[in-house]
């Protein structure tokens, strides 16, 4: 029977290369191949580096097809020959009487007849194909001639079928990762909110009102009082909790960029636009965007943004493809946005869009019984970060003058006071004094109001009764003023009879 090669080529190809799935596409094959080639079962694998072994990645026969991870010895004998033949691509080898060859115990069919097609090299391996029949001398170079013919699109569907594993393992991968980043976010933020049945119970009672919704969220407060703390716990006792959650500062972002970073840009859209890219909203899809400093977007982008809150739709930048987008949008700020709209730098209808549902974060300050909660907080935290065996023990009274510090920079400020006193700790108790009183605030306590110095030993009695009211009187003992001081309790005890420090009974029945 002649056969018409043209159509057998464009045939088979479509068969081979019309499924990213290997079996399935060896399987059609398969089909196809028994009506020009005696064929009992195929199967493809991979000839690991040197010709040690064979990893069989797909197999089908009449019973139907499988994929395969299965390594295959090849006998030393085999690895001779190809040193010497060399195994090249389109070559194919046929075996007829595979009783009288090497590789009769790897196939383990000895009264068959098999050809051995070697594919492209795929790196440090190289695939190969190989055709079963029962029986002896089935296969001749007619035969051959046409397997030789479906080299190009055998390596095309064995390297698709590579690259789909690794997409799919990446995938996994990132799936994985995922899910990682999502409770560790959760513990650093979303779960664990320090003073929420405190200092913040008004903010977590609004919190819990607007998480449910998909209203727009305006975060409004100091600098540093923990407005993206908030905007995670919002996100995260929501139902798009298991949605992106994609956070942006305006005010990092150069003016001339801000467009494309949120919105995205075409290929071609400016100079430098080389390629497609997705922007923060497009990411965000499903999910939660937060974008702190709101104050400071251009006025161009707040068009866009009004749009995507009206609309729920955009447009890249340099493109006309509407893009519907589905985000819950969460806003910060602590500038004045209404004073920003009088000086015409804030849209005022955008305001009345963000401005729906405001919570205001009070400041530290504000609350101060939160201040000892942060600071522990920070120890553990600050404490398992810098490798420390335990968390150090404060000095007595630091708390006291922690919470009166007027704290202009916030929980940020605290978080930052707390990790400087860390990492120059040396030992015994962690002391905050040189953080909360300055050197240059020390100066009246050595002065008096004319300016003139104070003596030694009237610095001397100062500094001791104030390590006195640090300790509450104590002078042994753990947290005790000599202690504090670095002193034996009897040295001190010297001393402050010598300077007339009253102290103990005396100054009871004194």
């Amino acid at each position: 029977m002649k056969i018409n090669e043209k159509e057998f080529f464009h045939q088979a190809t479509i068969r081979i290369c019309g499924s990213l799935e290997i079996d399935h596409s060896l399987k059609n094959c398969f089909l196809y191949l028994k009506d020009y080639i005696p064929i009992e079962e195929i199967w493809m694998g991979l000839l690991e580096k040197e010709f040690s072994n064979i990893r069989a990645i797909a197999h089908a026969d009449n019973a139907g097809s499988k994929t395969m991870d299965t390594i295959i010895p090849l006998p030393r004998i085999l690895n001779d020959e190809q040193r010497e033949q060399g195994l090249k691509p389109k070559r194919v080898m046929i075996i007829n009487r595979m009783a009288a060859h090497r590789l009769s115990d790897t196939v383990a069919f000895p009264k068959s007849s098999v050809m051995i097609f070697p594919l492209l090299p795929e790196g440090d391996r190289m695939g190969v194909l190989v055709l079963r029949a029962e029986g002896q001398n089935r296969y001749s170079n007619t035969h051959a001639k046409l397997l030789s013919m479906l080299h190009d699109p055998f390596v095309v569907a064995m390297s698709n079928n590579l690259r789909h594993d690794e997409v799919l393992k990446l995938k996994d991968m990132l799936a994985d990762d995922n899910r990682y980043l999502s409770r560790e976010l959760r513990q650093l933020a979303g779960d664990e909110i320090v003073g929420a049945e405190t200092g913040l119970k008004n903010v977590m009672d609004m919190v819990q009102q607007v998480a449910p919704r998909d209203n727009p969220v305006l975060l409004l407060g100091e600098t540093g009082v923990g407005k993206e703390v908030i905007a995670n716990a919002i996100h995260y006792a929501s139902p798009r909790k298991n949605g992106p959650f994609i956070k942006v500062n305006s005010g990092a972002i150069p003016e001339g960029l801000i467009d494309s970073e949120l919105f995205g840009h075409e290929k071609g859209a400016f100079t430098g636009a080389v390629s497609q890219k997705r922007g923060r909203f497009e990411r965000a899809h499903g999910g939660t965007i937060f974008l702190d400093e709101i104050g400071d977007l251009p006025m161009q982008a707040q068009v866009r943004l009004l749009r995507v809150i009206q609309q729920k739709e955009m447009e890249r930048v340099g493109g006309t493809e509407t893009i519907e987008v589905d985000v819950r949008i969460i806003t910060a700020t602590h500038r004045n946005l209404e004073k920003l709209m009088g000086k015409n730098k804030f849209r005022e209808d955008l305001w009345y869009r963000l401005n729906v549902f405001p919570i205001i974060i009070p400041p530290l300050r504000q609350r101060k019984t939160d201040i000892p909660l942060l600071i522990e907080h920070f120890l553990k935290r600050k404490s398992r970060e810098l490798n420390f065996r335990s968390i150090p023990k404060i000095v007595p009274g630091n708390i006291e003058r922690l919470i009166d510090y007027p704290w202009k920079g916030n929980v940020r400020e605290l978080e930052n006071m707390v990790e400087r006193a860390l990492i120059q700790y040396n030992g015994g108790l962690l002391n905050f004094d040189h953080f909360v009183f300055p050197q240059s605030d020390k100066l009246p306590t050595n002065t008096i109001a004319s300016g003139k110095m104070l003596k030694l030993d009237e610095v001397c009695v100062r500094h001791i009764q104030s390590a006195l009211e640090a300790a509450r009187g104590r002078i042994n003992g753990p947290y005790g003023a000599a202690e504090l001081l670095g002193l034996l309790p009897s040295t001190l005890r010297g001393r402050m009879n010598k300077l007339g420090i009253i102290y103990g009974r005396k100054k009871q029945t004194g």
